[in-house]
């Protein structure tokens, strides 16, 4: 027998003391044991010591082996450990019943000391591998876990990275789509405190939906470089060029969707791509949608994305400060913007002023 098993603790429990003397004798070469003749005696040891295995005889009085394998195994401290009836009682009945209550084995008096022995010891090797299977499941779910947050860190790193590239093609520079993600985050979050589109708010993802809005302009990478960089103001054939690059990005995302699991991510994605660029009175493009038509989302980033593009430097104007940025937008309620979300952007336009200062 292996040193390890040497050091486990036994008890054994028998109102007999011809038996548990029997035991002992068999055992206290291998193992360390406790001897109890009563249940309760053993009972109070365990608030103490906790065993690798219990011997328990099932016919005591007072407290038979039925009860004390019953508070053995409704204390969550002591449940785990494994008990074995020690019983003169030759029915099926009476091993249903242990087996029910939670005993491993049952072994018939009188015993044998190598049944007794190869008994204890399965027993105990079987409780081992039962916690080393434990551990392992843990430390598996952790390494599960721990990869999870890797490849989630991966993608929301290539994704700030791709819309990063996007804006400086469009010499957009300076932290434009962190600060949309922070703007959209704001209001989210006062339409969750203030039930303004309870519902709607509700059944999306704000963590998704904040980081999917970085590929609200991806389409842009399709349009060419002369009418991307251009400081002068567009002919009306280079603007409804220019306006496509919300139908690509549309079509980027559904390409990717075709290959992807992350379908809510995605989703969001596509509705921030497609309609950024909506008005709620219907003269936006590219489908010129009104109201509510205008997906929550798309309504959403509108407020954002415009808010940053005044208060930026771009080739073709000079930076708005705060306060002629949110009276633009104030005053553009019912026409470009959802009023709703105006009133909500009047309640919090000093976290908006205090995330335009981001890296700008």
């Amino acid at each position: 027998m292996s040193a390890e098993a040497r050091r486990k603790n036994i008890f054994i429990i028998d109102d007999n003391i011809t038996n548990l003397t029997m035991s002992s004798l068999a055992l206290d070469e291998l193992y360390q044991v406790f001897t109890f003749n009563t249940g309760e005696g053993a009972l109070r040891m365990l608030g103490k010591l906790l065993p690798d295995l219990i011997l328990l005889d099932i016919q005591m009085p007072e407290m038979n082996g039925y009860d004390v394998i019953k508070q053995i195994k409704a204390n969550p401290h002591t449940a785990h450990i494994p008990v074995i009836f020690l019983t003169s009682l030759d029915d099926e009945g009476s091993e249903m019943e242990g087996l029910s209550l939670g005993a491993v084995d049952f072994i018939n008096k009188p015993f044998s000391a190598p049944l007794l022995h190869k008994r204890i010891e399965i027993h105990l090797l079987m409780e081992a591998q039962k916690r080393e299977l434990v551990n392992y499941s843990t430390n598996l779910e952790t390494l599960v876990d721990e990869k999870s947050k890797s490849v989630v860190q991966l993608k929301n790193v290539i994704l700030k990275t791709l819309a990063e590239i996007v804006d400086c093609r469009d010499k957009i520079t300076g932290g434009h789509v962190e600060r949309v993600q922070l703007y959209i985050r704001a209001l989210i979050r006062a339409m969750k405190r203030q039930g303004v589109y309870a519902v709607e708010i509700e059944a999306i993802d704000e963590e998704l939906a904040v980081q999917s809005s970085a590929l609200h302009d991806v389409g842009k990478i399709y349009i060419k470089d002369e009418l991307l960089f251009s400081t002068k103001r567009y002919t009306l054939a280079e603007f409804d060029e220019m306006k496509k690059h919300t139908t690509h990005g549309e079509n980027i995302i559904n390409r990717i969707k075709k290959n992807a699991q992350d379908s809510d991510f995605l989703e969001y994605a596509g509705i921030f791509a497609l309609t950024h660029h909506e008005k709620w009175d219907g003269s936006g493009y590219p489908n010129e949608l009104k109201g509510t038509e205008i997906p929550l989302l798309g309504r959403i980033i509108a407020i954002a994305d415009v808010y940053d593009a005044l208060i930026s430097v771009r080739p073709y104007k000079a930076a708005y400060l705060h306060v002629d940025a949110a009276a633009h937008i104030i005053n553009e309620r019912g026409r470009h913007f959802d009023p709703l979300l105006v009133d909500l952007f009047e309640n919090i336009d000093d976290e908006f002023e205090r995330i335009g200062q981001i890296n700008s």
